[in-house]
């Protein structure tokens, strides 16, 4: 049943989405404040002119540092082979030929062994460079989804599921690229540079000299055109981000997109989502292209110019056939290294921008989080809980209290309904046992412990709750009632699918409880889906069962056997029930009828309709229509 704060979140939602977040109802003020800093470090990071947030992947590399070793050594040895080839042309070349060719053999015997080497060291250098990248990356993901799964709902209603995907899947890629590929060739090219640079002056100080006035030219491009190319690559991901969270809202919405019939706005809306997000990648393409284009020409116009100079030398005697080879060899060595280390910069500047996207939520920190000595709570569990005075405002309506001054005892084994009409906060005293939410004011109890004081997780285990909504996974039938206790045996699921009048049509479904059910459970009608969420509670087997309209998507004859399925429930355990129906709650032992966030009349369904109040108009006007 929803309470007071349904309304505003629509409304709340609708200008959400037009601004390109996402909201929901009960938004904690430290959640509001951890957007605006996501915000504002998104208008930041184009500011930046460094690749620091890609330092955050040191840790998860260390720890993997045997095979990061590894790599390090074969690429090492790889570009000593590379570079080797060059030493052993030149011996080629001016000692081959020596006492009519007789050494000619030896030296390519010798080139051929350099370059059998070099493939093996190649391949070596691949698998432990590429191994190492993906086994960094298959932590990041774990780490990042780990994360997600601790933030609490206020963060959730600031910050779209599809921002957040776009998080785990197309920022991580960015940053996998760099670390499986871009990273490889990086380190190669960069390790040939450096010894391609002290080969040639070995070779040659004087044309080496000539060549070093070059790479000025070359890193202005590299540099200048980086940051701008950063700078749009985020802008790019950004925007991609948010046609990727518009898109999953209309997928996930799509029986109303097409009941509405609002599918042309919506794919519209998508396809100027998207061409604004390939504007600007076209905008950095451009700007990298012309970084590509720059660097090329000077590297290679003044590469032809050195090397005319070393041709004169060689004619002049200065220099040998074999030294002006191994200085050619060489300098297309260094001048490819240079080019490669210019598109990888590129994919550097893309990870760096996509691996600040990914810290700003492995930075984010949940609201509920245990406190540093959790207290523990009794066992066995008793199933009691308690409110006391209790005044709670979801910080996206500071002014509009869901509870005020709220109290609520429910003793063990007792079951208590909670009724009133819509926005009494009725849905709010259930968010804050489970701990969602924190109140402003009074205490939340469970068996005698404040929840501020118990770790959240320890807290949600005395619960079994059976939502509204009732969302499902995936997975089979019996994957989605495991759901409520991963330890349950087949026999224990078909227990409580037949409590819970389920067990007919799972077993009618084409595998029976092997059944995929779809995503959300969508192949089952309303009821089946309602059924199967009620079985996955009752497996739980928690002392403290919390119904939130149970029933509301039966039929009356189904309505009927599940209704007898949760009395029996109910007699084990702790019960709180949110019924509109008033039918529903007429077997609670108590009915706490709220409304505007305080209790206003409590006692039994005789007691209520004899008093004349709420509860009595209520009830007047369900019997009456019904």
């Amino acid at each position: 049943m929803t309470d007071q704060t349904a309304a505003p979140a629509r409304s709340a939602a609708v200008s959400g989405r037009a601004s390109g977040v996402g909201t929901a109802e009960g938004r904690p003020s430290a959640g509001a404040l951890l957007m605006e800093q996501m915000s504002e470090a998104g208008e930041k990071r184009a500011k930046r002119r460094d690749i620091r947030p890609l330092a955050r992947l040191i840790p998860f590399a260390m720890r993997h540092k045997g095979h990061a070793l590894m790599a390090v050594f074969w690429l090492l040895l790889s570009t000593t082979a590379s570079l080797g080839l060059t030493v052993l042309a030149r011996g080629a070349i001016d000692h081959g030929f020596e006492a009519g060719g007789a050494n000619l053999n030896r030296w390519f015997l010798l080139l051929g062994a350099n370059a059998l080497f070099l493939g093996l060291a190649t391949a070596a250098r691949y698998f432990y460079v590429t191994r190492t990248g993906e086994r960094v990356i298959a932590d990041v993901r774990k780490g990042l989804f780990g994360r997600i799964l601790t933030l609490d709902p206020s963060f959730y209603a600031h910050m779209r599921t599809g921002e957040v995907l776009s998080r785990l899947t197309t920022d991580i890629a960015l940053v996998e690229t760099l670390m499986t590929t871009s990273v490889s060739y990086a380190l190669r090219n960069f390790l040939t540079l450096i010894g391609g640079v002290a080969l040639l002056f070995f070779v040659s100080p004087k044309l080496t000299g000539l060549v070093m006035l070059i790479v000025p030219f070359l890193l202005g491009p590299i540099f200048i055109f980086g940051r701008r190319v950063r700078k749009l690559t985020v802008a790019s991901q950004d925007r991609f981000a948010n046609a990727v969270g518009f898109a999953g809202e209309s997928v996930d919405a799509i029986e109303t997109v097409q009941a509405f019939g609002r599918e042309r706005s919506a794919i519209a809306r998508f396809g100027a989502a998207v061409e604004d997000a390939f504007a600007a990648s076209l905008t950095r393409m451009r700007a990298r292209a012309w970084m590509t284009a720059l660097i090329i020409i000077v590297m290679f116009g003044g590469v032809t110019l050195v090397l005319w100079l070393g041709a004169l030398d060689v004619v002049a005697g200065v220099m040998t056939p074999g030294a002006l080879l191994q200085f050619v060899l060489l300098s297309v060595f260094a001048a490819g290294a240079v080019g490669a280390l210019g598109e990888s910069w590129g994919d550097v500047q893309k990870a760096a921008g996509a691996m600040e996207r990914i810290e700003e939520l492995m930075q984010a920190t949940p609201d509920i989080a245990p406190p540093a000595q959790p207290v523990t709570l009794p066992s066995p569990p008793r199933g009691e809980v308690s409110m006391s005075a209790v005044g709670f405002s979801y910080p996206g309506r500071p002014d509009l209290p869901a509870l005020k001054g709220f109290s609520l005892t429910v003793r063990p084994g007792e079951t208590v309904a909670l009724v009133g009409p819509s926005g009494a906060g009725k849905s709010t005293v259930f968010r804050l046992l489970l701990r969602f939410y924190d109140p402003q004011t009074g205490v939340v109890s469970v068996d005698g412990v404040d929840v501020r004081q118990a770790d959240p997780v320890a807290v949600r285990d005395r619960f079994a709750w059976v939502s509204q909504e009732t969302p499902l996974f995936s997975g089979s039938a019996l994957e989605n009632i495991r759901f409520g206790r991963e330890t349950a045996t087949l026999e224990e699921a078909r227990a409580v699918a037949d409590k819970a009048q389920a067990l007919g049509f799972i077993d009618a479904l084409p595998e029976g409880f092997d059944t995929p059910l779809g995503e959300r459970g969508k192949s089952l009608s309303g009821g089946q889906r309602q059924r199967l969420a009620i079985a996955r509670a009752l497996v739980r087997d928690a002392p403290i069962l919390l119904l939130d309209e149970a029933t509301s998507a039966l039929d009356a004859e189904s309505e009927r056997l599940v209704q007898i399925a949760l009395d029996q429930a109910m007699e084990e355990r702790t019960t709180i029930v949110i019924a509109h129906r008033l039918a529903t709650v007429l077997r609670a032992d108590r009915i706490v009828v709220m409304d505007d966030g305080r209790v206003v009349e409590e006692g039994t369904h005789d007691q209520l309709v004899a008093k004349g109040g709420l509860y009595a108009r209520l009830a007047e006007l369900q019997f009456r229509a019904g």
